[in-house]
């Protein structure tokens, strides 16, 4: 697997993560057991990046990355959580230096550590970017040692941009694939001026990239593919990357066409982020070893040809864009 410097840290990590979202909630049932062998998986596989979230089964997802790489010992990947989705009501107020250091203490005891790889702002409401005392406390919060770095993980493009101007902001997360394609002009652009880490999420658009699901797939009443599809828990754009679930379908016929042979579809939408530079790491959900491993091995695919590409911007420009390309 090809590894990439993590913007201006010293870490170097993987091209292809692990995201922890699955093994902690919100995606039906997935057995602790299950998540645990997810994860080793991954990291037989060379995956050098985790990243989780304190709200991730309200802390099952950190407190499995801490009993897995105990019990492995060695070499430790890089380990990146997530602040402020505990707040309620989320609002740009309580993003304060001192809720998100408390935290930051509870994702410091639930991953059994003293200092954290790299915490995330949590997709916090957008006036949060325009309050540079939020950024001052957060550099606090590192020279203080709980933690190495600092980013944010956004929900627009425009927040995106204002984050970076912060001079500590390492890392932006940020959904990227085939169905949300807008972070690859200007965003992308200055990113890699300001070498800034990102990293792509919602890699396989919940599943509708990965080309198993179909209009009469069923989705349990815990997994936000049921209860978030119209935006009633969190924002809509982090379920089916925005994309009303029967257009996605349908652009995902479209897109089956230019899989190449010998590979899932899946694993060619995240060969697909990966022809993008800007792209330090994409975080790819598992909920078991099989996944894990397949989702690893689309590193070594290979690079995808100008044609096919081009193919996959048609496919987004007629189907999916007027649905979402002026909202994130």
């Amino acid at each position: 697997m090809r590894e990439h410097k993590f913007g201006r840290t010293e870490f170097t990590v993987s091209d292809i993560g692990f995201g922890a979202w699955q093994i902690g909630g919100s995606w039906g049932e997935v057995s602790e057991a299950d998540g645990r062998a997810a994860l080793n998986a991954a990291l037989d596989a060379g995956m050098t990046f985790i990243d989780t979230a304190d709200v991730y089964g309200d802390g099952r997802s950190e407190k499995i990355i801490a009993e897995v790489l105990k019990a492995r010992g060695g070499a430790r990947p890089m380990v990146a959580s997530k602040a402020g989705r505990r707040l309620n009501p989320h609002v740009a107020d309580g993003y304060t230096k001192a809720n998100i250091e408390a935290f930051i203490d509870r994702s410091l005891k639930n991953l059994d550590i003293d200092s954290l790889d790299l915490v995330q702002l949590h997709c916090p409401p957008t006036d949060v970017y325009y309050r540079q005392e939020m950024f001052e406390g957060l550099e606090e919060i590192r020279k203080a040692g709980k933690i190495k770095h600092y980013g944010v993980s956004v929900e627009k493009v425009e927040e995106a941009l204002k984050a970076i101007e912060y001079p500590g902001v390492v890392s932006v997360q940020i959904i990227f694939n085939m169905f949300r394609q807008r972070p690859a002009a200007l965003f992308f652009q200055e990113a890699k001026r300001r070498n800034v880490a990102v990293i792509a999420r919602v890699p396989l658009a919940s599943g509708l990239l990965s080309g198993k699901i179909t209009a009469a797939t069923q989705f349990a009443a815990e997994d936000h593919r049921n209860f978030n599809r119209n935006g009633e828990a969190f924002d809509v754009g982090e379920t089916f990357a925005g994309v009303p679930f029967e257009t996605g379908l349908a652009a995902v016929e479209e897109v089956r066409k230019l899989v190449p042979a010998g590979a899932s579809m899946a694993q060619f939408a995240l060969r697909w982020i990966l022809m993008h530079e800007a792209v330090t790491v994409v975080i790819p959900g598992a909920r078991n070893g099989e996944q894990a491993k397949a989702n690893a091995a689309a590193s070594d695919l290979p690079a995808l040809s100008t044609d096919v590409m081009a193919a996959s911007r048609e496919v987004y420009e007629r189907l999916i864009a007027p649905h979402v390309h002026h909202r994130w």
